[in-house]
């Protein structure tokens, strides 16, 4: 167990490492650096890598950005085996549907809830 739970914490650790350097050392802006993490993952799924590092890592992988744009890429690849040239369209977002509409319901909650500051 503590193993399992160390390399969820060193994988997902170093994953936000570099998005805090990216952030701290370039003038790459946080919403593409949020875009090149997806794309990270989709590619990493694309080679075959990133499955592996889910496998060793759990949660520490599957979270963060990289996770979704794996996930995106894992569906796709599904949806293209059994529903062909559709499944291209329609994989990604059948395999994350879930955590999107997660997202927007605590974001809808959350908006409804707490009120901005005027500055």
């Amino acid at each position: 167990m503590i193993p399992d739970l160390l390399w969820a914490f060193l994988v997902g650790g170093l994953l936000c490492a570099v998005g805090q350097v990216l952030i701290d050392y370039t003038k790459l802006t946080p919403a593409r650096i949020l875009t090149a993490y997806v794309v990270a993952g989709v590619f990493l799924s694309a080679v075959g890598v990133y499955p592996l590092l889910v496998d060793l890592a759990g949660g520490g992988a599957s979270v963060p950005l990289t996770g979704f744009g794996n996930l995106l890429a894992e569906g796709v690849r599904e949806s293209v085996q059994e529903k062909g040239f559709l499944g291209i369209f329609l994989g990604g977002l059948t395999a994350s549907s879930g955590g999107i509409t997660a997202a927007m319901v605590f974001g809808l909650i959350c908006a409804a809830v707490f009120r901005p500051k005027q500055k």
